[in-house]
C-alpha cells in the first residue's frame, strides 16, 4: 500500500477491522466491476463486487467433508506404513484400489466436494483446505501403484486416475481465483464508502490477484499426470528403453518435489484464515512424503543387499 493513501479520505483496508460480511462478500464474489472515477489521482481505479456466490451449505457438509478427509488420510497413512513394513499383501493393502484417496471411487467424492466447494465454507473450507485435498490425492497418485491387475484394467485405472485429477484441478480453480482475488482487493486496497464493497486501487484487479500465485492447473498437476502416462506406457510397451524408465522415475520425484514446494508456498502466502488446519494439513502430507522417500530408499537397499548376495 502506497504509504500517502494513509492520510487520504481513503481508508486503507488492511489498517482497519473489517467485519466478517464485508470479508465474505470479498472472498465470495465472483465478479468485479470497474467504473469510472472522479479523483485520478486518489482512485485510479475504482472497484465494486457485482455477484457473489450462493449462501453456504449447512455445516454438517462441512462436516462430512472433513470426516471424508481425515478418513482419506488415515486410509492413505495405514496403507503407505504397511507396504513400508513389509506386510503390503495384507486384506488392506489389497482393497487399496477402492479406498486411496486417487481411486476412482474416492476421486469422484474428491470432484464432487471441489465442485462445490464455493458452498462448503463454514468449519472446512474449501477455499483454505481445497489445495490439501488435492495435495492428498496426487501424493496417493505417485506413491501407489496398482501392479496387481491386468493390463487392461490398469489402463482404464491410471485413466480415471489422471482424468480425475485434471478435472479437479479445474474445479479448485474455480474455487481459488474468487477467494484469491478478493483477498488482492482487501489487503491491497482502500474502501471509497460509496458502498460496502466499493474500493479503490492503484493499480488493476486481475483474476486471481498477484498476491498468491498458486493454481491447481500448474506444473505439479501435469508432473504427476506426466508420471502416470509413463507408468501406463512402462506397463504396456512392448519394447520400452531404460530412458523411459528413467523419465518415468524422474516425473515422480520431480511431481512429489512439486507438492513439497506447493504446500509450503500457501503455508507462506495463503491468506491468513484457518492457520492451524492449513499448518496441520501440510505437516500430515510431508509426513505421508518422508515415510513414501524412506520405504523407497529401504527397498533399494534390499534390493541392492539381495543383487550382492547373488
Amino acid at each position: 500500500m502506497d504509504a500517502n493513501l494513509l492520510g487520504s479520505k481513503y481508508w486503507p483496508v488492511h489498517v482497519q477491522r473489517v467485519s466478517g460480511d464485508v470479508r465474505t462478500t470479498f472472498f465470495k464474489c465472483v465478479r468485479w466491476q470497474v467504473e469510472e472515477t472522479l479523483d485520478p489521482i486518489d482512485c485510479p481505479y475504482h472497484y465494486y463486487c457485482d455477484s457473489t456466490y450462493l449462501g453456504d451449505y449447512s455445516r454438517v457438509v462441512d462436516g462430512l467433508v472433513l470426516l471424508f478427509s481425515v478418513a482419506s488420510y488415515l486410509v492413505t497413512l495405514i496403507i503407505m506404513i504397511l507396504e513400508v513394513s513389509g506386510k503390503g499383501k495384507s486384506r488392506l493393502c489389497k482393497l487399496k484400489r477402492y479406498l486411496l484417496p486417487s481411486s476412482p471411487l474416492s476421486l469422484s467424492a474428491v470432484l464432487l466436494i471441489l465442485a462445490k466447494g464455493h458452498r462448503i465454507n463454514s468449519i472446512f473450507p474449501v477455499s483454505c483446505m481445497g489445495p490439501a485435498i488435492f495435495r492428498l490425492a496426487l501424493i496417493s497418485a505417485l506413491a501407489f501403484d496398482e501392479g496387481m491387475v491386468g493390463d487392461i484394467k490398469y489402463v482404464i485405472f491410471q485413466a480415471s486416475t489422471m482424468s480425475g485429477i485434471l478435472h479437479a484441478s479445474l474445479y479448485l480453480d474455480s474455487v481459488l481465483l474468487p477467494y484469491y482475488t478478493g483477498f488482492d482487493a482487501l489487503v491491497s486496497s482502500t474502501f471509497s464508502r460509496e458502498c460496502e464493497s466499493c474500493v479503490c486501487r492503484r493499480e488493476v484487479l486481475v483474476v486471481g490477484g498477484t498476491l498468491v500465485t498458486y493454481r491447481a492447473w500448474s506444473i505439479t498437476s501435469f508432473l504427476v499426470v506426466g508420471a502416470l502416462c509413463l507408468r501406463v506406457i512402462c506397463r504396456v510397451g512392448s519394447d520400452v528403453g531404460k530412458i523411459t524408465y528413467i523419465l518415468k522415475h524422474s516425473l515422480e520425484t520431480l511431481g512429489l518435489a512439486s507438492v513439497v514446494l506447493d504446500s509450503m508456498y500457501l503455508l507462506r502466502n495463503s491468506p491468513p484464515e484457518r492457520i492451524l488446519l492449513r499448518t496441520t494439513a501440510a505437516g500430515a502430507e510431508l509426513t505421508l512424503i518422508c515415510i513414501y522417500v524412506i520405504g523407497r530408499i529401504c527397498a533399494r537397499l534390499r534390493q541392492s543387499q539381495l543383487q550382492h548376495e547373488k
